[in-house]
């Protein structure tokens, strides 16, 4: 029986990419891609050459099982994201979860991921945090927000440049416009940059200065 190995990428800086997953890409049978296109940069660069298959969250449902029978019949499968860890955010949970129910040992390489080095660089405590990914964009949003008012640990976002300042406002409208937080965008890219400040005090900033990139907003639990 094969294994399911799940490789973090980089969400930036390909310098971030560690020895063992390149080996590992490499010697796999078969690289599972949330974008073949996205991936084949990578691979490219890293002179990876070798068999991919789609799989993301519209197909993640079908492709499983197929996969499963590739790996008890002997193969050795890599999942890969279009950046970071895979199932942080991004399709991997469904596969993992299917392959351990299979008896099918996995394992995740340590590596790149977007919310570990924002919350670190924030300067709000992360001895103990919460990370709540994307926000459901209607249905059930304000219902979140309000169960997480009272959270006393660090709160860890994914948001869209977009959205930033909507989500922003209603942080401040909810939290409490003077509650500690921290916007971290382009991580590990060229443009990397971290604001910190009240919540209130962030809102004011993206008014006048138009957020881009990839954005975590770090936000400090009720005590903090």
């Amino acid at each position: 029986m094969g294994k399911l190995y799940i490789v973090p990428t980089p969400v930036g800086n390909l310098e971030d990419m560690t020895f063992r997953a390149i080996r590992i890409l490499k010697e796999a049978d078969l690289i599972l891609a949330e974008d073949t296109r996205t991936s084949g940069i990578l691979l490219k660069h890293f002179e990876i050459k070798n068999a991919m298959q789609s799989h993301h969250k519209f197909n993640e449902h079908q492709t499983v099982e197929s996969v499963v029978r590739r790996i008890k019949a002997g193969e050795n499968v890599a999942l890969i994201s279009d950046a970071g860890t895979p199932g942080i955010s991004d399709p991997g949970f469904l596969m993992a979860r299917e392959c351990a129910r299979n008896g099918i040992e996995v394992q995740c390489l340590p590596g790149p991921t977007a919310f570990v080095p924002a919350l670190v660089a924030s300067g709000l405590p992360c001895d103990r945090f919460c990370f709540e990914g994307f926000l459901p964009q209607k249905k059930g949003r304000q219902t979140k927000l309000k169960a997480l008012a009272e959270e006393p640990r660090t709160m860890v976002f994914y948001e869209s440049p977009y959205r930033l300042l909507k989500t922003l406002t209603q942080f401040a409208e909810t939290f409490g416009a003077d509650r500690p937080a921290a916007v971290v965008r382009e991580i590990s890219k060229v443009h990397e940059e971290t604001v910190r400040g009240t919540l209130a005090e962030l809102v004011e900033h993206f008014t006048s200065t138009e957020p881009r990139g990839e954005i975590v907003i770090i936000v400090g639990g009720i005590d903090n």
